[in-house]
């Protein structure tokens, strides 16, 4: 969602004139946008850091203008300007629609300007959005949540969920298909909730439903969903509607009852792997990926011992493993019996180990499957020295595959036959079977031919943003919850 958030700032500031900066210039751009995030404890000190590098930067270029929104804005407000006084822009969640009026307003009156916005002022999609790809897209379908976690910050930063008209949405979907688009992820703080903020319980499934009409789109996607929310309806719409995937993200944060009773979240460890076993019986070759926490307050080893046994009974695909964040503010982080780093670390590399080995176990059943994968473009560091490309199995397994003698485009489709499994990746050694050009990656070409011909004018330099890509396996604290 916050990439999402980030293609819109870049797309509005984009109409207002500015062209993006070259990768890794943000030291030589005139606008600098940070979008924050403030569900990781180290949060503040990443942000802080990054302003007190641009600090002397900025002092050397006259005119040089530095923005921070998002979710850590929304939280510290007039924190951030006065403990980094060189910041001229303050937004929130709310109103990153006001990014271009409130630079021209700091650049005019030559002194910063921090406008936090209470509730959302329009829904973010009716935003431009300079999207990062042009075959894969992000498309909300919610924003703000109704959930009340203990450990997560975020309903209060993002407000209470509010959907989008079910025509809007599938309206935004058949613009981007129309432009190239063969595959979309639909977002949501709590994405199957959908259908609260307008009293329809199968709103979610009906809308995946819908998007199965849509012609030319290849590949539907969606998270997170919360077990709260996944009902029968929506397996059945996953089943039974072709372009949605066979891949869940469902967040399990913990396996024990008691400690996700203390976590606030509605469901128990039985009614998790309820869920698990309905998905697969009904999809059988679904990748299954979560998020864990380990370490929140109170949690016993035999708490922990509970969450290893869900792991071990779900056998995900792959997890976000995530130590406790302690976030001020959230109801958990004044909790009693917090649990010591050494004691968390501990546990964490243990569950860490324990799905390493199991998504390689996982990873080696894909071995001499014949699959379909669309090339993606960026997602293989090393596809340079081993010549060979990268490409999103149907479950979102990342592929990489033997160059074929034919060009290949990102967003074109190829069939390919594995051969070898890693914990987070698989390898097609042998030749590819077969190339489909499509119109994605027809978008692609022309979208580069584009690029290549714009000229030059105000830079923008925004923080690295990319692709729909699936979650990995993080190693950093977090709620999980982003």
């Amino acid at each position: 969602m916050n990439v999402h958030d980030s293609e819109r700032l870049s797309g509005l500031l984009e109409d207002a004139g500015y062209v993006r900066a070259p990768e890794g210039s943000d030291g030589d751009a005139d606008v600098v946008v940070f979008n924050t995030c403030a569900v990781r404890e180290n949060a503040d000190n990443r942000l802080y850091g990054n302003l007190g590098r641009l600090a002397p930067r900025k002092a050397s270029r006259p005119g040089m203008q530095i923005a921070v929104g998002g979710c850590l804005a929304q939280k510290d407000r007039d924190t951030i300007v006065k403990k980094a006084p060189w910041v001229d822009v303050v937004f929130g969640t709310h109103n990153i629609g006001k990014l271009p009026v409130l630079l021209e307003r700091a650049r005019v009156q030559e002194e910063a300007q921090v406008e936090i916005a209470e509730s959302l002022e329009a829904f973010p999609s009716t935003l431009p959005t300079r999207r990062e790809s042009a075959y894969a897209a992000w498309v909300s379908i919610s924003v703000g949540c109704n959930n009340t976690c203990t450990f997560c910050i975020v309903p209060a930063l993002r407000g209470k969920e509010k959907d989008r008209r079910t025509g809007d949405i599938l309206a935004e979907i058949e613009a981007l298909v129309a432009e190239g688009v063969s595959e979309i992820t639909l977002l949501g703080q709590n994405v199957n909730a959908y259908g609260s903020d307008i009293g329809d319980r199968e709103a979610f499934s009906k809308l995946l439903r819908a998007c199965g009409t849509i012609d030319g789109l290849e590949r539907v996607r969606f998270t997170s969903p919360h077990p709260r929310d996944f009902t029968d309806d929506v397996i059945a719409a996953m089943a039974e509607t072709p372009n949605v995937m066979p891949q869940l993200h469902m967040p399990l944060q913990s396996g024990s009852d008691p400690v996700l009773k203390a976590m606030r979240r509605s469901y128990r460890q039985e009614r998790y792997l309820g869920i698990i076993e309905k998905v697969r019986a009904a999809i059988p070759h679904a990748a299954i990926t979560t998020d864990i926490i380990v370490g929140f307050p109170g949690e016993t080893e035999e708490d922990f011992d509970r969450t290893l046994h869900v792991v071990r009974e779900a056998r995900f695909a792959q997890a976000f493993t995530f130590q406790y964040s302690k976030r001020p503010g959230t109801p958990a982080a004044t909790m009693k019996n917090q649990i010591s780093k050494e004691v968390v670390q501990a546990r964490y590399e243990r569950l860490v180990a324990l799905q390493e080995e199991i998504s390689w176990e996982e990873n080696k059943k894909q071995v001499g499957r014949t699959l379909e994968l669309m090339v993606a473009e960026g997602e293989g560091r090393k596809d340079g020295a081993t010549h060979r490309l990268s490409g999103r199995a149907p479950d979102n397994r990342l592929v990489h595959f033997t160059k074929p003698d034919q060009e290949v485009r990102p967003g074109d489709v190829v069939t390919v036959e594995i051969t070898y499994a890693a914990p987070h990746h698989l390898l097609a050694e042998g030749p590819t079977l077969d190339v489909r050009r499509t119109r994605a990656g027809d978008a692609w070409e022309k979208r580069n031919a584009t690029e290549a011909a714009k000229p030059t004018g105000v830079m923008l330099g925004l923080p690295k943003i990319g692709t729909p890509e699936p979650l990995p396996v993080a190693t950093g604290p977090a709620c999980g919850c982003d």
